[in-house]
């Protein structure tokens, strides 16, 4: 395996990607060097999410070969093949495949299968006799089909037809206007508490106001606060069993934000639990939720700064005023189409003069009392971000806070009706963690999961990375590595592109996490890089993917 270098000029340095004020970069470093190249076993994890749809063979209805001169269910005019049927079993797979089981009971005489897929196309198949036969198709969007199947003995001219109606495993997106669902500080959602060590926090989603019931999952961004001792939150389906991963840690009189995409319960629900030791305040606010039906499908782009108020990227050059707000264009824009309908973002605070929050938000709406993150004086911290675009394309950031700061906004990702990834979560799983083999993540270099590798169909990822025991200051990015694990196996890899944009920002000694969508790039390998002079141990948890089949 061959050991790159990434070296950046000053210029990028400063401009570009360092956003920790004084961060001190070693001059040429021998650094930037793989540590840890993997593939991660997913293939349990996707198999799990499947459902099965039945219909036995005595829902088989008897129908004259040709379609014409008799009504559906009358007996056909020949005896010969009298207990022709076919019995169907449909299971979903991926996002949006199905397998089709057809069990053929007929004499020993040919017999031609016509299916009738439910989206306008069509198959046929051949067997004789009594047999199984199965299939599979891809629909082009996510959603509830019928599938017909008719079964014509040749010779007798004899038909029997029968059908099951399936709904495919994936689900699209609908943006939702930020909108606060809970506040244990305000009794917003659920009684005015904190909610004790231990204990979960309960989070209507679906029914909610214009939230129709049924939703499969939802973006909400979880905020802790008022918090007296560590631990972590995690956040699932009610109904299902708690996860031994973590969406979000804290530490004493930390507020911190994150960012879920989590499934919901079948009643509605999702479930916040404290993993602290004390009692603590949470907040969830939604800003879109997922559907088995059509809506907006998701594409990954290469992280790019569409925002920099320290150079005048996309606005004004300039801090952004206390209780300030600001618009930038998103919508068709540097490879963001016009139709675009919600947007991911990374967004990052700098160099604020106080603490306060950040609200983003739709161009056109006010802005709401939902925040995206908090921040304290001079911190910089980051977190992702899904955000309606407004009917202009644009959408506006407001700063919370009594005086200025610096804002940055990466772009990562879009929804749009044409887009064709639909979202497929399953039971959350690690998938690295440098704390097992007690060897940390060192400064300036990376750690690559070939997450993508075979499975290519799949079109980004669903993270939660979290960094902990951070020796100095710095910062995590996550892109695309134009390698396969083959390349760094064989010590056939290039150099990997330095990365323009940041995931997550740590300092000394803190315990910082960030939901990432990572886009697969050309090879299905992610690279996570330790932008810093100082180890850190990296923990890594994958929720979901978006697959385009």
């Amino acid at each position: 395996m061959s050991h790159r270098r990434l070296v950046a000029s000053a210029t990028i340095l400063a401009a570009g990607i360092s956003l920790i004020p004084g961060l001190a970069h070693a001059a040429d470093p021998e650094s930037g060097k793989v540590l840890g190249v993997s593939k991660p076993d997913l293939d349990s994890a996707i198999r799990a999410r499947t459902t099965t749809f039945d219909s036995p063979a005595d829902r088989s209805v008897k129908v004259p070969a040709t379609g014409k001169g008799k009504a559906a269910g009358t007996p056909t005019a020949s005896e010969a093949n009298p207990n022709l049927a076919v019995a169907l079993q449909a299971a979903t797979f991926q996002a949006k495949s199905l397998r089709l089981d057809m069990d053929v009971t007929s004499t020993v005489t040919p017999v031609l299968i016509d299916i009738n897929w439910g989206d306008g196309s069509a198959d046929k198949a051949n067997t004789n006799g009594s047999n199984s036969v199965t299939t599979e198709h891809v629909y082009s969007e996510v959603g509830t089909y019928t599938v017909k199947v008719t079964v014509t003995d040749t010779i007798n001219q004899t038909s029997a037809e029968n059908s099951v109606t399936v709904t495919t495993e994936g689900s699209d997106f609908t943006p939702y206007d930020p909108t606060r669902l809970l506040d244990t500080r305000d009794g917003t959602g659920a009684p005015k508490a904190k909610v004790a060590p231990y204990t979960s926090a309960r989070v209507k989603v679906g029914g909610y106001a214009a939230i129709p019931a049924g939703v499969t999952a939802v973006a909400l961004n979880i905020t802790v606060t008022n918090t007296k001792s560590g631990g972590h939150v995690t956040a699932f389906a009610e109904g299902t069993n708690r996860p031994t991963t973590s969406n979000l840690n804290y530490e004493p009189g930390q507020t911190v934000p994150n960012l879920v995409i989590v499934p919901v319960g079948a009643n509605g629900y999702v479930d916040l639990y404290n993993g602290g030791w004390e009692s603590v305040d949470l907040i969830a606010d939604v800003t879109g939720y997922f559907t088995q039906s059509a809506a907006s499908g998701y594409t990954a782009i290469s992280p790019d700064r569409f925002v920099d108020t320290r150079t005048g990227l996309g606005t004004l050059k300039g801090q952004v005023a206390g209780y300030g707000t600001f618009s930038t264009q998103i919508a068709g824009n540097r490879g963001v189409p016009a139709g675009a309908k919600a947007v991911a973002l990374n967004v990052t605070v700098t160099n604020p003069r106080s603490d306060g929050h950040l609200t983003v938000f739709p161009t056109g709406k006010a802005a709401t009392t939902a925040s995206n993150l908090n921040f304290s004086t001079g911190q910089t911290i980051a977190n992702s971000v899904i955000v309606p675009v407004g009917t202009d394309g644009r959408i506006s950031i407001r700063n919370g806070g009594w005086n200025p700061a610096d804002v940055i906004v990466d772009v990562v990702g879009y929804y749009s009706t044409d887009s064709v990834s639909a979202y497929l979560p399953f039971d959350p799983e690690r998938v690295r963690d440098t704390r097992d083999s007690k060897t940390p993540l060192p400064g300036r270099y990376y750690t690559a999961l070939g997450l993508g590798e075979g499975y290519p169909h799949t079109k980004a990822f669903v993270l939660n990375t979290t960094v902990t025991n951070p020796k100095g200051a710095g910062f995590l990015a996550v892109a695309p590595d134009p390698n396969t694990i083959a390349d760094y196996n064989n010590g056939t890899d290039i150099d990997v592109p330095i990365p323009t944009s940041s995931n997550l920002n740590f300092t000394a000694n803190k315990t910082v996490p960030n939901l990432v969508q990572a886009g697969r790039g050309d090879t299905g390998v992610i690279d996570f890089f330790n932008w810093s002079d100082a180890n850190i141990d990296l923990v890594i948890d994958i929720f979901g993917i978006y697959m385009d089949n």
